[in-house]
């Protein structure tokens, strides 16, 4: 490869990185935004988002841009660490939305998928969070929700990001059964 190829190879990738992830900011914000009381996994539509990772591959025919290594996707007091991330993305014109808009459809996370935001934490092998319907499905051996002291267990965890409902589903085996551990408030409180 010659050192102008590689330059030119190299000047796309930045566009391409630069117009997914500006574009990716700008559409999965005002999707995801909600009024929940500072309440559950939400990304605000006010504040940029920073995705940072060991490697990034865009694949421009598919409409899709793989992190891996280290992922940490972080907004404000949202965080999510990940193995493996694929954002799933609608590229209305021109190449690796540098030149269109880049709307966000999908996001799917692999391997040790850790989520944070406010006081809950949640944990599980693979984490999928579509833009349009607001539903993040976080599943594995063991899905851990907790918020402060308490712990629910299961083995995949169904959330609703818009209405904050959320659905615990035990494993089907004979003891995947949800368990939930509550704490009572102390009496100082």
């Amino acid at each position: 490869m010659t050192d102008a190829s590689h330059s030119s190879m190299t000047a796309r990738l930045r566009a391409a990185v630069f117009g997914l992830t500006f574009g990716a900011a700008a559409a999965v914000t005002p999707v995801l935004a909600q009024d929940n009381g500072g309440n559950g996994f939400v990304l605000s539509g006010n504040s940029p988002i920073e995705i940072v990772s060991d490697r990034l591959e865009v694949r421009e025919i598919d409409n899709t841009a793989v992190f891996t290594g280290n992922v940490s996707l972080q907004q404000d007091n949202f965080l999510l660490r990940t193995v493996r991330m694929v954002v799933h993305y609608v590229n209305s014109g021109g190449s690796s939305g540098a030149a269109g808009s880049t709307q966000v459809e999908r996001i799917e996370a692999e391997g040790k998928v850790y989520i944070k935001s406010d006081e809950q934490v949640a944990t599980g092998d693979r984490g999928t969070f579509e833009m349009a319907s607001g539903m993040m499905v976080l599943t594995g051996s063991e899905v851990v929700l907790t918020e402060g002291d308490n712990v629910v267990v299961g083995c995949r965890l169904t959330m609703n990001t818009r209405s904050g409902e959320s659905q615990i589903d035990g494993c089907g085996r004979d003891t995947g059964r949800v368990r939930m551990l509550l704490q009572p408030e102390s009496a100082e409180n």
